[in-house]
């Protein structure tokens, strides 16, 4: 089996022989091709085409010449398409034959939303080696937990050998520290052929500040009159946005279709400006929906910091119109707030009454669907999501934000040194797990790693130093960094030291307590897997009461007429002997044994048949 998108820009090689070079550039008088290696080495001019496109055909180019294009006369830039970069994002482009990979997973159809149990990981802190091929070796112990989805944080290729894959500016091109086109496809051939779907996290609402040479050749691609954190903003709505538009919808496509993923994680679509009568996220779900999710399960997550819902609607036969689901941040800060009891930040929001926010978040979607935000100085955050099933939402105790996004990137488990912190975790670690919505685990949770996972970046310079005292600066507005010493002590991001820190060491998962938070993952995606999910497909919105002080009953409607219960104590004392009456149907799963009272900080779950 063969696999390739079409790709109308970049360097596509001919059936025949050669290669087609083409790259947009409206700001450019001329661009020249620059080819290394073989015969046809050397620089040739590309002809002009109308609307600033540049073209050039090379009859005797190959896969595996280094190419680039130079700007009137002058500097020399990758493609912005490159396949491949193997010598950074400065560096010439590979000319890759997609058609010279041999696919093994011709059968493969993908699994349905409901299924699954996602993942997330950072290749380069994933393994000690930090490569594609690395993460091969683990992913047998991921089958064995219960994951159904591994979801890569991004990997388009980034300055330097490290970072978090957020400032990437060669979206078509694999991380060449991982590995190459053909490791990362590898890769996706032992993850279907062990069951697992392949997501990836991809960014269209900026780009990385280094390497990114678009501003020289393609100022369109930018609207200068938006400014956004990473400065200009992606051009969607404006003159000449249709190519923008084009370029990163293909690059969507590219990724499914040229590497068999199973969907695509769109990272921060709070962030793209586009007054277009069709967002550019709702064209580009649009084109997977009818492209190659005809023909397989393929899957579109958002991440929206405002709880929008309209993008989460469900088509007359229940399957999504746009999005597949987003993720539910509220009901990572419930959660944080109950069992750290931290307020600062966004987490003031969540201050009051945390237990009913969780339950709502658990059960409804969003805890906030409209209602004003404190932290947001009383802007009305969210839309109502109670007409939604939970399988538009994607529930976590932790991610790469919320835990990477903290001075020392200390996980949760880290932040609850006590046994009644430790009790709380595992009690919203059950719900969060046996709640119909898909988990999301952020890797090492299972085991309770103890690496943190930091902050890290590879950029050299007067770049370099700025990222540094900026990262330092973001948290003088919180009381315990008011000491700049104290702001002193938080890891450099561009010290090497600071990405090797936040590497996972796999020898902790046999030894106590690590191996009892992996039993206890293991248990409850087991429980979930083996009695939830095969009536997951028509779950429908949930209710839940607050019977008395920290008694939390949740239950779903799901296929077949039946039910599913989740009864809760979440709290230091013990439920009432008499709730255990409300919990309808077959007990399958019981954290604590015994059914009679709840125990402080229990959970119980029951299926119910009719």
């Amino acid at each position: 089996m063969k696999r390739a998108h079409a790709m109308p820009f970049g360097a596509v090689l001919r059936p025949g022989g050669g290669a087609r070079f083409r790259l947009w550039a409206p700001s450019a008088q001329r661009v020249d091709l620059v080819l290394d290696g073989g015969p046809s080495a050397g620089e040739s001019p590309m002809r002009g085409q109308p609307g600033g496109w540049f073209e050039f055909d090379v009859v005797g180019a190959a896969a595996g010449q280094r190419y680039g294009f130079r700007i009137d006369g002058d500097l020399v830039v990758p493609d912005p398409a490159s396949r491949a970069n193997p010598d950074d994002v400065h560096g010439r482009s590979l000319l890759v034959d997609p058609l010279a990979f041999e696919w093994t997973d011709d059968r493969w159809p993908g699994r349905p939303w409901h299924e699954a149990v996602v993942y997330e990981l950072h290749v380069g802190c994933f393994t000690p080696q930090g490569t594609f091929a690395a993460v091969v070796d683990r992913l047998d112990d991921l089958v064995a937990l219960g994951v159904t989805a591994i979801e890569l944080m991004p990997v388009a290729d980034f300055p330097g050998q490290r970072g978090w894959g957020y400032d990437g500016v060669l979206p078509f091109a694999p991380e060449a520290g991982y590995g190459t086109p053909e490791d990362l496809k590898r890769l996706v051939c032992a993850a279907h052929a062990r069951g697992l779907m392949v997501l990836l996290d991809v960014v269209y609402n900026h780009f990385g500040p280094d390497g990114n040479y678009l501003h020289v050749y393609a100022k369109p691609f930018f609207n200068p009159h938006v400014p956004t954190p990473w400065g200009a903003a992606i051009n969607l709505d404006g003159e000449h946005s249709r190519t923008v538009r084009d370029f990163f919808i293909h690059n969507a496509l590219y990724w499914i279709e040229e590497f068999h993923l199973d969907g695509l994680r769109l990272d921060a679509v709070h962030a793209m400006h586009d007054t277009s009568a069709q967002h550019f996220v709702d064209e580009l779900a649009q084109a997977v929906r009818n492209g190659p999710g005809r023909q397989r399960h393929v899957h579109v997550v958002l991440e929206n910091d405002l709880n929008d819902a309209r993008r989460l609607a469900r088509a007359p036969d229940g399957r999504p119109a746009l999005a597949d689901a987003q993720w539910n941040d509220d009901v990572h800060h419930t959660l944080h707030v109950i069992v750290t009891a931290e307020t600062d930040g966004y987490y003031t929001d969540f201050a009051d009454e945390p237990l009913a926010l969780f339950a709502r978040a658990l059960a409804e979607g969003f805890a906030y669907q409209g209602q004003p935000s404190r932290y947001r100085h009383g802007e009305a955050r969210g839309s109502p999501s109670t007409g939604l099933p939970p399988t538009a939402f994607v529930n976590s105790t932790q991610t790469h934000d919320q835990v990477g996004n903290r001075a020392f990137g200390e996980r949760l488990v880290a932040l609850a040194p006590g046994d009644r912190q430790q009790d709380a975790l595992r009690a919203l670690t059950a719900c969060v797990l046996l709640a119909p919505s898909p988990p999301m685990l952020f890797m090492g949770e299972e085991f309770a790693a103890s690496a943190p996972f930091l902050y890290f970046c590879d950029f050299s310079g007067e770049l370099a130093r700025a990222v540094t005292e900026g990262r330092r600066a973001e948290f003088c507005r919180f009381s315990r960094f008011a000491d700049p010493r104290v702001r002193e002590r938080i890891p450099d991001p561009n010290d090497e030291r600071t990405f090797v820190a936040s590497k996972l060491d796999w020898s902790e998962r046999g030894q106590p307590p690590h191996a009892d938070w992996l039993a206890l993952y293991a248990r409850l995606l087991h429980c979930r897997s083996s009695v939830l999910v095969p009536w997951l497909d028509d779950a429908r919105c949930g209710s839940f009461t607050i019977s008395t002080p920290g008694t939390l009953h949740l239950v779903w409607p799901l296929a077949g007429g039946r039910r599913w219960h989740l009864l809760a104590q979440l709290a230091d004392h013990a439920g009432p002997a008499d709730l255990r009456a409300a919990l309808l149907g077959d007990i399958v799963y019981s954290s604590h044994g015994g059914v009679q009272a709840l125990q402080p900080w229990s959970v119980l779950a029951a299926l119910q048949s009719r």
